[in-house]
């Protein structure tokens, strides 16, 4: 079981149901099945389910007859895969040059504080997932965050809390001005 240390957020909620299981085939079906294409299935498997859960790891060892094991070292060897289901938000902190001189580690130390969360792991009511990389290639905006797809530069604690706060504040379910959607 892969988790998440401090949230224990696990690859068991997955479920492998019919709807999974289809999707793999497509998937197992455009590589002709053949374990020489581990990679590009496992590409393909991370961008349909956005992480590689134990189950699905387990379910194409059966399909193309290798070993868990294969398919672990293979995708373990390779940063760009995923073993716990990442939050509604990804986080990324760029850790290059420009921005490691501009504070990007005292922003990566304020973020992880503030979330509850190192890098790598993801918050426990799965809204916000946290990474370090090593360039977003905008130097000049250094120190960088990128929530998404949403570039965030010339950083500092007060425009994290700002932002996280909108974040946060989008993600509460709507309440109706008579209370109605109250629990």
């Amino acid at each position: 079981m892969v988790t998440s240390s401090s949230n224990k957020t696990s690859t068991k909620d997955f479920k492998l149901n019919s709807n999974a299981k289809q999707k793999i085939s497509k998937i197992l079906e455009t590589s002709n099945h053949d374990p020489k294409n581990l990679i590009r299935i496992l590409q393909d498997l991370q961008d349909e389910f956005h992480y590689l859960p134990e189950k699905i790891i387990s379910h194409i060892a059966k399909e193309l007859k290798i070993s868990e094991h294969h398919i672990f070292g293979v995708a373990t060897f390779y940063s760009q895969f995923k073993f716990i289901k990442p939050g509604k938000h990804v986080i990324r902190v760029c850790m290059g040059t420009a921005c490691h001189v501009l504070g990007a580690q005292s922003l990566l130390d304020n973020l992880s504080r503030d979330l509850g969360i190192n890098t790598g792991e993801t918050t426990i009511d799965d809204l916000f997932s946290l990474e370090s990389v090593y360039c977003l290639g905008c130097c000049a905006l250094a120190p960088v965050m990128v929530i998404d797809e949403d570039v965030y530069g010339s950083m500092t604690a007060a425009k994290v809390n700002r932002i996280l706060r909108k974040y946060r504040k989008e993600a509460k379910p709507k309440q109706s001005k008579s209370g109605a959607n109250k629990k």
